[in-house]
């Protein structure tokens, strides 16, 4: 099939989570806003129970992934995963972990394969995971170790209309990140977001700008040298291939709309210094982009709620932006391959 024609491959995530709740709100909400065709990989009756909860009558159509498209309309895909979710909301069980990792599976599979256009992930409970024998640090990691490359560095993005931002450190303890922080993880994670802005998001020339480290950029060295040496000595070496970028600039002047003109993306030191803003700024728009990897990858910017699963509170706005980005990443990726 032609990505063109494909349906997305959407993910479970953990389904004693919100992740089934607001996969059934989001198809729920297809026609008012303009959803792309997608299906779900996952366990069908682990869904049913989840709609039944809800008060969401939903009918449920197993299926190939090749007849999503023509049944989307009408009923909601669900392609089988091979692995049963008993779990209740707020509750995993023993099948949790397996069932949120072969959901995955194969949804990368499906796509791998050309019959799904792109991919995209509800949450997963990392320490759910962990328990169930997973050994990534997450989402991202994993999906890097799915593509088959052994070489290939994922970068994390956080994209909204009004923010786009990406940590080059992810899921490490803080007092690892100024030994992780290197200039060639710098240069790296900068080479991979303008490559991308630019053949995925349009964007012709990507202005990036890099936050300092330390409070005030260093204020010259005079707190840490880190922005001096690692930092700076980055940046230029991406201005000299071309690359429009700019730093380090102190992170606490850098996320108001003003300074938010001036750039398409924050390249940050560490997870917080830029989740936060964006999440503060764009919470129910913000999107979680996986760059650098061989097909498209988009996700929620939120965890699994476990509070709030099966009460009818979830909010599925962020997966319906992680829907919509994800078609249309997937039409650049394709657009671009002609």
């Amino acid at each position: 099939m032609a990505p063109s024609s494909c349906a997305l491959a959407l993910s479970l995530g953990e389904p004693a989570g919100i992740g089934p709740d607001i996969a059934l709100m989001a198809w729920h909400r297809r026609e008012s806003n303009a959803l792309p065709a997608f299906f779900i990989t996952g366990d069908a009756a682990c869904l049913e129970r989840r709609a039944v909860l809800l008060g969401l009558p939903t009918p449920i159509a197993p299926c190939a992934p090749e007849e999503a498209p023509s049944l989307f309309g009408r009923t909601l895909p669900v392609v089988s995963a091979g692995a049963l979710a008993t779990a209740a909301p707020g509750r995993p069980d023993a099948t949790s972990a397996e069932a949120a990792r072969a959901a995955i599976d194969h949804a990368v599979a499906c796509v791998q394969r050309g019959v799904a256009a792109a991919l995209v992930t509800n949450p997963i409970a990392k320490a759910v995971m962990y328990g169930g024998g997973f050994t990534f640090p997450g989402h991202t990691e994993y999906l890097a170790h799915l593509s088959g490359d052994p070489t290939l560095r994922p970068v994390m993005m956080l994209w909204s209309p009004e923010l786009a931002v990406v940590p080059a450190t992810i899921h490490v303890p803080l007092a690892e990140v100024p030994r992780l922080l290197t200039r060639e993880l710098l240069v790296e994670t900068g080479r991979i977001t303008a490559r991308d802005l630019a053949r995925r998001f349009g964007v012709a020339r990507p202005r990036l700008v890099f936050c300092g480290l330390n409070p005030h950029a260093g204020e010259d060295g005079t707190i840490g040298r880190e922005d001096e040496e690692v930092v700076r000595p980055a940046v230029e070496a991406l201005c000299a291939e071309g690359t429009d970028a700019r730093g380090p600039a102190p992170a606490d002047t850098l996320f108001h709309p003003a300074a938010r003109a001036t750039y398409d993306a924050v390249i940050g030191a560490y997870h917080d210094q830029v989740l936060g803003p964006i999440k503060t700024i764009a919470f129910e728009s913000a999107v979680n982009v996986t760059l650098g990897l061989p097909f498209v990858r988009t996700s929620p910017d939120h965890g699994t709620a476990f509070d709030i699963a099966g009460s009818g509170r979830a909010d599925p706005s962020s997966l319906i932006a992680a829907l919509r980005l994800a078609r249309r990443l997937a039409d650049a990726d394709a657009e671009g391959a002609r």
